[in-house]
């Protein structure tokens, strides 16, 4: 009998150990269901800007954002991203813009026949890559190209216009608009970019082709991460004005921390990169991808953003 009742605290251990096991897979569970969920919110179309919000909470790293340099070492002392734009028209410009150092982010047109394959070439050289997206001009003497998305259209339209830009530029992380600036002053026609970009966790850098574009306010209200860009070095196409501009980026850079350059293929601009990158260490400076940038600039702090009403 003494022996029966010494061998009962025994005999409930394996059960006190199996309830522990089974409450600690149910955990690892609900971890891997909430993480799949969050991972989904990010590409399934039906998943709303509420919804990715909250599951961010839980998982504030953003796929297409990069968290270092491009070399794995965060930024020390002022960083620097420069994008060049209108790539895939020209492949001997593009292959020189290819040239530079990988941390320079490079961006294609989506409509020239060369795009795709210089695309995925420039991504396996390590450049980060965005999608150029043609967009409507105040001026009607400037023209895009095909496939721009205009004010006016449907917001059918403007996703199936967008998401055939986004098809044709492999491994792209986000896009910035090719003119834009009658296009970016509209909220309403911005609301469906800025769905389809959330959908697809991309971000947006605004080009800036016009002061006060409505980009980065609508972006904000999708939880998509913005910038804008804060120099272009070859609105004038010269050297001096390439250089001059290029000392203006630096002055940004240290001034706040992070800017933003954008380019153009133009053989006085790669000319001035070209030597300009092989010194930027030595200045002090760390040249970034734009979506390092973006993420440092939204490490600052900023009033949220509402959404504004639709309008012109």
């Amino acid at each position: 009998m003494s022996n029966s009742s010494s061998m009962r605290p025994h005999s409930a251990r394996p059960s006190f150990f199996a309830l522990h096991i089974i409450l600690g897979m149910a955990v690892c569970f609900l971890i891997g269901f909430i993480a799949s969920v969050a991972w989904a919110s990010g590409t399934d179309a039906g998943a709303t800007p509420a919804l990715r919000s909250s599951l961010f909470d839980y998982f504030p790293a953003r796929p297409s954002l990069r968290s270092d340099t491009g070399s794995g070492i965060a930024p020390r002392g002022p960083a620097i991203a420069i994008v060049i734009d209108d790539l895939g028209s020209s492949e001997a410009r593009t292959r020189r813009a290819m040239a530079l150092p990988s941390a320079v982010t490079l961006s294609f047109l989506p409509y020239p026949a060369a795009t795709p394959a210089l695309a995925a070439e420039a991504a396996r050289d390590g450049h980060e890559i965005l999608v150029h997206v043609p967009m409507q001009p105040l001026s009607a003497r400037h023209n895009p190209g095909p496939m721009a998305l205009k004010v006016g259209q449907s917001p059918e339209e403007i996703t199936r216009r967008l998401l055939w830009a986004l098809s044709r530029v492999p491994d792209h992380t986000g896009v910035n608009n090719h003119e834009g600036s009658r296009f970016t002053l509209d909220r309403a026609a911005l609301e469906p970019v800025m769905q389809t970009l959330a959908e697809k966790n991309l971000f947006f850098l605004d080009s800036r082709t016009i002061g006060h574009s409505k980009a980065s306010l609508v972006a904000r209200a999708y939880d998509v991460p913005t910038a804008g860009r804060d120099v272009f070095l070859d609105d004038t196409i010269s050297a001096s004005a390439v250089a001059r501009e290029l000392g203006n980026l630096e002055r940004q850079a240290r001034k706040h921390g992070i800017a933003i350059a954008i380019g153009h293929p133009h053989d006085v601009t790669m000319a001035a990169l070209e030597r300009w990158t092989a010194a930027v260490a030595e200045k002090g400076f760390t040249l970034v991808p734009v979506s390092t940038a973006i993420r440092m600039e939204e490490a600052r702090p900023t009033a949220s953003a509402a959404l504004l009403p639709s309008g012109s």
